[in-house]
């Protein structure tokens, strides 16, 4: 275990769990998406870390002789810090951890906005080789309805400029994000924006609401829409079948394994597609033959 003390709760996509964690921000500066409950506890108010602890920190790693080939950085918002900010820490980690290989990050669309693919560039240079961005949906009726603060087209810039710079992207989208009114052009529209992406990693989860769903439910009603439902293990079936009906990806490594998932799907898309399509029609029409997940093993 890594000798540092952080600031709980800490979260990491599932594939970083090898990775050191070093936590160079506090919560998250936008903190309003009305699905998310990550970083809502008082002791999560964003803030970013000094840089002097920061490289305290990394010192301490690095005298403390455990092998750290990769660094994820924390919390939800590290690329919203300036790009000299950015640039200090990777120095810091090239400095005194010069064996990691590769440091990766969430970022969120808006993180982009006053960074050039230039100033991405010496990022990726630096060592920073990907990015998890949670788009959570192409269609910007579903965005607004969820206080992302993005939209299709900003989705779309923050993407292709990590691409123009180098960096691996690997995005997220939420099944049953628009419940079953928005449920098809959910499904369409973030599949056109992957088209138009192309990233190198697409994940999808099931939208889930472990501290209940009240804050995000109210937006429907409050915009006319029939109250919010979740959707049924079936609809969910339906919502995946159309969006993989609708990706035409080339060389996409895709992943529906997070434990909120009740049918398992991996694959590469375009190559796997037809395959992918074939488990997700199985599943909505011989659910008692497909091997999905049982709800105590859908554990959040």
């Amino acid at each position: 275990m890594y000798p540092l003390s952080y600031i709980e709760p800490v979260f990491r996509p599932p594939s970083e769990w090898k990775s050191l964690i070093l936590q160079v921000t506090n919560g998250c500066s936008w903190n309003k998406c009305t699905f998310c409950d990550m970083y809502t506890s008082e002791n999560k108010k964003f803030k970013p870390k000094k840089i002097d602890l920061i490289e305290q920190e990394i010192v301490k790693i690095a005298k403390s002789g455990i092998p750290t080939t990769r660094v994820f950085l924390a919390d939800g918002d590290a690329m919203m810090l300036p790009f000299n900010r950015l640039k200090e820490i990777l120095q810091l980690i090239q400095l005194h951890l010069p064996q990691v290989s590769r440091v990766s990050s969430y970022c969120l669309p808006r993180n982009l906005t006053n960074k050039t693919a230039e100033q991405l560039t010496e990022l990726k240079n630096l060592g920073l080789s990907l990015l998890y961005i949670g788009c959570e949906s192409g269609d910007d009726q579903v965005l607004t309805l969820i206080e992302k603060g993005e939209s299709y087209q900003s989705s779309l810039i923050a993407l292709n400029k990590i691409k123009q710079a180098g960096i691996k992207s690997s995005v997220m989208i939420l099944n049953g994000l628009g419940g079953p009114e928005l449920s098809r052009q959910h499904a369409i529209n973030s599949a056109k924006l992957m088209n138009e992406a192309q990233p190198n990693y697409l994940s999808t989860l099931v939208v889930s609401f472990p501290l209940g769903e009240q804050r995000f439910a109210q937006a429907f009603t409050q915009t006319g829409l029939p109250p919010f439902r979740q959707l049924t293990q079936q609809e969910l079936f339906t919502e995946m079948e159309t969006l993989l009906a609708e990706l035409d990806l080339e060389k996409t490594i895709f992943r529906s394994d997070h434990a909120s998932n009740y049918l398992v799907l991996k694959g590469v898309l375009g190559h796997d597609k037809e395959a992918l399509l074939s488990q997700v029609r199985k599943a909505l029409q011989q659910p008692s033959h497909a091997n999905l997940r049982q709800e105590w093993q859908r554990g959040l």
